[in-house]
Formats: structure tokens, sequence, C-alpha cells
């Protein structure tokens, strides 16, 4: 028995500190099981698969804003530093694909920072859940974050934020659905622990208590629309149908 990143160094001819970093951005399989935990140990003779994330595509840029279609995998922050000049004006859990706006001007900067804090930018998501969602609803429900290593937010009424999420349904496959999800604030994890709260967590989150497998939770931000102008990315294969 060995480490899994020791083993995943070996087998690929990478420092163990690359190895331990693909097992911990969730890249790694054996079959179809993620490997969790860089230091769980196991049999020597384990045979390991990266998941290469997809390229990252720029949906629209000029001298002010670049917006790129984010893949999952990738933190928004490796983004934004490998666009030189570039600044997040938001930011995108690392596993959620879609729409990610930078600003390439300070003044424009200023500008789009005061439109999200007023909450005068449209969010346009898609997700497939848990269980079978057939009319509209709104949760508006506060949320409290907690940021001692990995981030996990809950519905709090005393401590929590203002939240609010709107969900519409779009199709069902069995015990799953697809949905369209708007959103007026942008608390960690607002879509997340709001939909699990109400019983229809993301398929593949099992941080918020999705009991199906999946390569990562299936949320994708479809839609932004900033001082009026709309950026759209399209719905990757595992967003576009569900198996």
């Amino acid at each position: 028995m060995e480490k899994a990143y020791k083993l995943l160094a070996a087998q690929e001819g990478i420092s163990n500190k690359k190895a331990k970093e693909l097992i911990d951005r969730g890249l790694v399989y054996v079959g179809d099981q993620k490997v969790r935990i860089a230091r769980a140990e196991m049999p020597e003779e384990t045979k390991f698969r990266i998941e290469e994330p997809a390229d990252v595509k720029i949906i629209y840029q000029d001298e002010q804003v670049v917006a790129v279609n984010k893949p999952a995998f990738i933190d928004s922050y490796e983004i934004e530093e490998a666009i030189e000049g570039a600044q997040l004006l938001h930011r995108l859990d690392r596993d959620t694909s879609g729409v990610l706006l930078l600003a390439r001007d300070e003044a424009f900067a200023k500008k789009a920072i005061e439109a999200f804090r007023q909450r005068k930018v449209h969010k346009e998501y898609v997700a497939w859940v848990e269980g079978v969602v057939v009319e509209p609803f709104e949760i508006d429900l506060p949320i409290h974050t907690i940021k001692k290593g990995k981030a996990f937010s809950k519905i709090d009424k005393k401590l929590g934020k203002p939240a609010l999420t709107k969900v519409w349904p779009d199709e069902v496959q069995g015990k799953k659905s697809k949905v369209r999800i708007e959103i007026e604030t942008g608390r960690t994890h607002q879509i997340r622990v709001h939909l699990a709260h109400v019983g229809h967590p993301i398929v593949g989150d099992e941080q918020y208590g999705s009991p199906t497998r999946a390569k990562r939770p299936l949320l994708h931000a479809k839609k932004i629309t900033l001082l009026g102008r709309s950026y759209e990315a399209p719905e990757p294969k595992d967003i576009q149908r569900y198996k």
C-alpha cells in the first residue's frame, strides 16, 4: 500500500506536489471513482486516469472587458493570472462552468463592481438537480458561510445574509430535473445550499447531500447581463443532457 499522490506521481512521471494538486482539483479517477484524498492508502498496482479540463474559451473581449467560458475544474484565479492586465469581477466555484467576467480597464472595473454591489447584474444558471421539479418556485432564505478550511454555507436566520434564488423547470429525466436558475444575490454556494435545503441538491454535489456520483456538481453559469450587455456561455455536454 502507498499514498495515492505518490503512486500517481510515479505512474505519470510527475512531482509529488503536482500529483497532489491534480487529486485536490478532482481530476484523478480510478475507474469511474474519483480519488478524493491525496494521502489515502491504495494498492501499488492501482491504475489512475486523469481528466483534463476543457480549454478556456473567450466569448467576447474589447479594451474594457473579457468574457470567458470557464470550464469545470479550473479556479477563477487561474484564469485571472493567465490573462495579462485582467481583473476578476466575480468568481465561480472551481467545479462550476460558465460565464466569467474580467475587467481590463480600471474605470470599467469600478462601474462593474458597483453594479454587482447594487445587485444590478442579471445572472442565469442551469443545473441538473435531484428529484422531479414541475413548477417554478423561489427560495428566500438567509445564508451564513463558514470559511475555515473548505467553505461551507448553511441557512441561518440569525447570522445569515439575505439571499434570493428563483427556479424554473426545464426538463425531467427519471428522478432528475434540469432547471433554470436566477439569483439576485451572490452568496457563497448560494444555489447549491438553497436547492439542497428544499430537497433538490444539485446532481453530483456530495458536499450538500446529492446521493449521485458525478465528475462534478452539474451547475453551469449560462448568462450574465452587466451594464447593458449580455454574455452567454454554451452549455457543456454534461449539462445539455443528463447521461
